[in-house]
């Protein structure tokens, strides 16, 4: 219930906090002026985004649910090949789809995905997805890549429903506001004077304005740290060119998401085989069973075959090996246990996004992380109404002598 007293403060008797010196005050007075505008312009998008990264933490799980993936109806079984599931998809495909993308089942009743697009385009929307029975190759169903609700969901939250970059970069930039809101909150929040006793809960009997304030406080700390660490994965996913250049200045680092380009011999016709190229990548991986294959959208493009080997867990960076399709050589591989810590810190950077790969306790954490924003929009704006309240009453008693 709201304190109806015209000072916010007088709810309850107030933390003890020492005179600060007068430059200290005006700039915690203008650092407060900025958390608090930033908040309330921002709060609309900065809570969506908080609530749909809280349900794409159950991408999966949501698209079986409410847009009906398709699921095996009889678990297990000896798988067939990967060209044997493609070869399947293509036969239900309109004429001239080719293959651009496939996805191993990942659990006894998953099916394997198959991505085909027209000659020459990506794997991106718009791509026909075919789901196969990977070991009776029955098809269970297709679905255009791009289209469904929880499809939907991830482009608002990754490019405000936008086809190109622009969306994204927006979202990146709020990233980046979360960051600054979670800092100077931290600040805002640090006990002066020692009181550190009281500052990370919320006292009994307080109401009004300072309920709300040492809620905003006490939750702001306890989440503060997941909080900046989702917040900061997000910005790398957004701008993974500029934040990358700046790890490569600390820490040597490579591009990892950029593959390697190839030449065409001038004797080439054909690619080689899919299975050609599996059989070079698991000359290089032999512990490992095939979870992705990319397949080459233009003559200078490799197979890229990722692998989940043992020990991994889906959501984790994969052993990837690039194949090139006319020497059926592997010209690179990419094994995370060799990366560079700033290497591994950035491949790292979805799987934390996305609450993948780390278990459940991390997925749990970053579903609470994406609740954290609208509990603060709450929160801050309750806050805020309540002080131009009490100011609009205090100025209207001033006005009429009482």
């Amino acid at each position: 219930m709201i304190s109806t007293s015209h000072d916010p403060a007088a709810a309850s008797p107030p933390r003890a906090t020492p005179i600060a010196s007068a430059s200290e005050r005006d700039w915690l007075r203008v650092l407060r002026t900025a958390h608090l505008w930033t908040a309330l312009v921002l709060c609309l998008p900065l809570a969506l985004l908080g609530v749909t990264g809280s349900l794409l933490v159950f991408e999966h799980e949501l698209e079986h649910l409410i847009d009906h993936t398709p699921r095996r109806i009889v678990a297990g079984g000896v798988e067939q090949s990967q060209s044997a599931i493609i070869a399947a998809a293509r036969a239900a495909a309109p004429a001239g789809a080719t293959p651009s993308l496939f996805i191993a089942a990942d659990d006894p009743e998953a099916a394997a995905v198959v991505r085909l697009s027209a000659r020459g385009a990506g794997p991106g929307p718009g791509a026909l997805q075919v789901f196969v029975d990977p070991v009776s190759l029955e098809i269970m169903g297709t679905r255009t890549f791009g289209i469904g609700l929880v499809r939907q969901i991830f482009l608002l939250h990754a490019n405000l429903m936008t086809r190109d970059r622009s969306g994204r970069e927006i979202v990146g930039w709020f990233g980046v506001a979360m960051l600054g809101l979670g800092l100077s909150g931290l600040v805002l929040w640090w006990p002066r004077g020692g009181q550190w006793r009281t500052a990370f809960g919320v006292r009994r009997g307080v109401h009004g304005y300072r309920l709300f304030r040492e809620l905003h406080g006490a939750v702001g700390i306890w989440g503060v740290s997941l909080l900046l660490v989702v917040s900061a994965s997000g910005s790398y996913l957004a701008f993974p060119q500029t934040i990358g250049a700046a790890v490569a200045t600390v820490v040597p680092t490579r591009d990892l998401r950029t593959a390697p380009s190839v030449a065409r011999p001038a004797d080439a016709t054909q690619p080689i085989a899919l299975d050609d190229a599996v059989a070079a990548a698991r000359a290089v991986v032999a512990d490992g069973s095939v979870r992705l294959v990319g397949f080459p959208a233009r003559p200078d493009q490799p197979f890229r075959i990722a692998f989940l080997r043992p020990g991994d867990a889906v959501g984790q960076p994969l052993t990837t090996a690039f194949v090139d399709p006319w020497t059926g050589r592997v010209i690179e591989l990419r094994d995370p246990g060799t990366y560079s810590l700033g290497e591994t810190v950035l491949a790292w950077q979805h799987a934390i996004h996305a609450g993948q790969g780390l278990g459940g306790l991390w997925r749990g954490l970053v579903l609470a992380s994406g609740l954290l924003p609208p509990f603060f929009v709450v929160t801050g704006i309750t806050m805020w109404l309540i002080k131009r309240r009490v100011r609009r009453s205090t100025m209207a008693l001033r006005t009429t002598g009482e």
